[in-house]
């Protein structure tokens, strides 16, 4: 299978040094298409591969096309593919994005199989994040023709693969969302809070950055039940109660929210603890 990538970004670079490490007699990474063709250039030199200055040699080059541009931007990809209607029929074309399915694709160029292809990792350099990119999970759906194929292709690169329904496509990527971006913001608001305390920049993370990455490393290497610590885990209603009492209504608002699972948690951790009037004080309103 050769391998052509529209697009030098974060995802084109990381995917294609991925593919480029992996070089086989199953896959040939063949080079890259860019708008940008000085991005291009580089994203070749980096996966020692080739750029392409037209679309169509890309193209006809390729078995499988990558598209990983922006997600607003694929659609205009496709179009261009439909295009070159004589050499893309008969391609396998995948975009990277988490939220569009390939259902978009196909309704542009049905005579193409087409397939989205989400690696639940956080892409987060150009030319760094290639190094971890091997242990993320990676999501498939689309054409049923080669779903199997795609399937084994990844499984032979060491990772992990499931197959999803299009329909669900946009409610997965709601998980990602939750378990990486979200908890950022949750702790940039412990930071506001330590700040507001009289903390500068350096003490806050010297104070939140060890309890972070404990408490994620002890949920990575286990589960949600034995992670969970705390004033909710220990059903200590005065400790939550002073809590709310001195937050905010945005944070009210979350720490409540966020709280109410932890309960969830917390009752299959400790079967048959009383958790009902921590649940009471969790659902009641702030007043203004």
């Amino acid at each position: 299978m050769k391998i052509g990538i529209i697009g030098a970004g974060k995802m084109g670079y990381t995917l294609g040094k991925h593919f480029s490490l992996n070089h086989s007699d199953k896959i040939k990474l063949v080079g890259y298409y860019s708008k940008n063709l000085l991005s291009a250039i580089d994203a070749a030199k980096f996966t020692n591969s080739n750029y392409f200055d037209s679309f169509d040699k890309l193209l006809e080059t390729s078995d499988i096309l990558f598209i990983t541009v922006p997600d607003g931007e694929i659609t205009n990809v496709v179009h261009l593919i439909k295009e070159c209607s004589d050499a893309a029929k008969g391609k396998i074309i995948c975009h990277t994005s988490g939220v569009l399915s390939s259902a978009q694709m196909k309704n542009i160029f049905p005579e193409a199989y087409m397939y989205s292809v989400h690696p639940i990792y956080a892409v987060n350099s150009k030319k760094e994040a290639y190094k971890d990119f091997g242990d993320s999970f990676i999501t498939l759906e689309g054409d049923i023709e080669y779903l199997e194929v795609l399937k084994a292709m990844f499984e032979n690169l060491g990772h992990k693969v499931k197959i999803i329904s299009p329909d669900d496509k946009i409610k997965y990527h709601g998980a990602a969302v939750f378990s990486s971006n979200l908890v950022i913001g949750l702790y940039h608001m412990a930071q506001e809070l330590l700040m507001k305390c009289g903390f500068d920049d350096d003490e806050v993370d010297l104070a939140l950055k060890p309890l972070f990455i404990n408490n994620a490393k002890k949920l990575y290497e286990t589960n949600c039940e034995v992670a969970l610590t705390g004033p909710v885990e220990r059903c200590d209603i005065d400790t939550v109660q002073k809590h709310l009492s001195v937050l905010d209504k945005e944070c009210y608002r979350v720490y409540k929210l966020l709280s109410n699972q932890l309960v969830n948690i917390a009752e299959i951790k400790n079967e048959g603890r009383d958790y009902s009037n921590l649940y009471k004080i969790l659902n009641c309103e702030k007043d203004d």
